[in-house]
């Protein structure tokens, strides 16, 4: 069944737009306590309890106060962090055993945007049948419980400094962070008051940005949508590293000393290298159906396992559950190490590199010599409404004809947009002119076959 207001991270649109309006949030809210909080009970015994965060967006404000009047209206305790990135909210809802977390956030997205998304009792993303179930329940009848039953409400005074613990416990005790200087971008978001704290106090000496939220600046021009602000401040000021969060803390760009702006395809890559070498690593390592080829094919020859799942990290979360692996990302930067964190955590993953970086004794440039990355261009053809690319005949063999071809130098990828009606193109080579022509022909052919409907 098609979801009608979940997409692969939550519910984001337009502020004051539907479904992001404070109506539509209190019912969420409401539907969300009784489907997630059903029998269950909070510490104190008396109601199911959720955990509430978000980022640094001027409509927080409202989205949260919605929220929290759906919960309590429901029955259920609401506690409140304030701006806490989002594996915050997913560890400190495990830490206190509460029936679910819910983060507002809109991710990289600009402050104009805005969302909300849900973690589970043990700090894991929703699975698709949950988020069925609350939207059904939102186009329920949602009557207040009665007056005894109402939920309360509690602000968690200490939710930063135990997050920053928790980060910092992910990291060997036997390593710090002495002797590098790190410039840090918090893109104006929800990692401000936490992220500068965690490098700090394991030794590194901090050149904060990014961390001057007024409700309206997230991401722009800042955070891990923009590496070339942190490029230029770490060629500046002589910086070891670079670390770039985006608004709500689940990705991770870096840049090394060099000014090379690494990506989480190549951030997976490193990753992998060194718990193969520790030991640590398993059986093989998640991408997506975006992951370069050259990823895969470098991991191949080290012998490393590697498998593709669908776009987003929720989709990666459940491949590496099924094979009971423990690594997996996407090249926007959501990595995922399931033996810290059990969501992709932006802190967590660049301690994880330079906790590689320092036991290597290698630049990160350096430890991705041994990468090369394959050329991706990517074209948009626009489409009628409820073209099928993949039912024309005459586009699956422009597809067969350009991947014979290329054989293992290259790959095509065709993905209907799921947001306007744009079919994405995608084709990889060794070489960027056979990338580029490939990609034409095929984008052409799409562009015929969707003229003719």
């Amino acid at each position: 069944m098609a979801r009608k207001y979940f997409g692969t991270d939550g519910i984001r649109g337009l502020v004051g737009e539907y479904p992001v309006t404070p109506d539509f949030a209190m019912k969420l809210g409401y539907a969300a306590g009784r489907i997630l909080a059903k029998g269950k009970t909070s510490q104190s015994g008396e109601h199911a309890a959720v955990l509430i965060g978000k980022d640094t967006r001027v409509s927080g404000y409202m989205l949260e106060a919605a929220l929290q009047a759906g919960f309590n209206a429901a029955g259920v305790d609401v506690y409140l962090t304030g701006p806490l990135p989002t594996p915050g909210i997913a560890y400190l809802t495990r830490a206190l055993r509460l029936s679910a977390g819910v983060v507002i956030s809109a991710s990289h997205n600009p402050y104009h945007d805005n969302g909300i998304k849900f973690f589970g009792a043990g700090g894991k993303k929703l699975d698709d049948a949950v988020e069925l179930a609350i939207e059904a329940a939102i186009d329920e009848a949602q009557p207040c419980v009665g007056p005894k039953q109402i939920g309360k409400s509690w602000r968690v005074n200490d939710a930063a400094g135990r997050y920053i613990e928790f980060c910092k416990s992910t990291f060997p005790n036997e390593l710090d962070l002495r002797g590098l200087k790190i410039v840090l971008d918090c893109a104006h978001g929800a990692t401000y008051l936490t992220a500068p704290h965690v490098f700090h106090e394991l030794g590194a000496e901090v050149i904060s940005i990014g961390v001057s939220p007024n409700g309206f600046n997230i991401n722009e021009e800042v955070g891990a949508t923009h590496p070339e602000t942190l490029r230029a401040r770490v060629l500046a000021e002589g910086a070891d590293i670079g670390i770039a969060l985006d608004g709500d803390g689940d990705r991770l760009i870096m840049v090394d000393r060099d000014g090379s702006i690494i990506d989480g395809d190549q951030l997976l890559y490193v990753l992998a290298v060194h718990r193969q070498k520790k030991g640590t690593l398993g059986a093989g390592v998640v991408g997506t159906l975006m992951t370069n080829l050259g990823v895969e094919t470098a991991l191949q020859e080290r012998g490393i396992g590697f498998e593709r799942a669908k776009v987003g990290d929720r989709y990666v979360l459940e491949k590496l559950l099924a094979n009971d692996w423990l690594v997996g990302g996407e090249g926007s930067g959501h990595l995922l190490c399931l033996d810290r964190h059990t969501t992709g955590d932006g802190i967590v993953s660049a301690l994880q590199i330079l906790e590689a970086l320092k036991e290597s004794g290698q630049g990160l440039a350096a430890f991705c010599s041994g990468l090369t990355l394959f050329t991706q261009v990517l074209k948009n053809v626009r489409i009628s409404k409820g073209f099928d690319c993949h039912a024309s005949a005459s586009i699956r063999q422009s597809v067969t004809d350009a991947e014979q071809a290329m054989g293992v130098s290259g790959r095509v990828l065709l993905r209907p947009s799921g947001t306007e009606p744009v079919v994405r193109v995608m084709v990889e080579h060794r070489d960027a002119a056979e990338a580029e022509r490939w990609a034409a022909r095929i984008a052409a052919k799409v562009s015929e076959e969707a003229a003719l409907e």
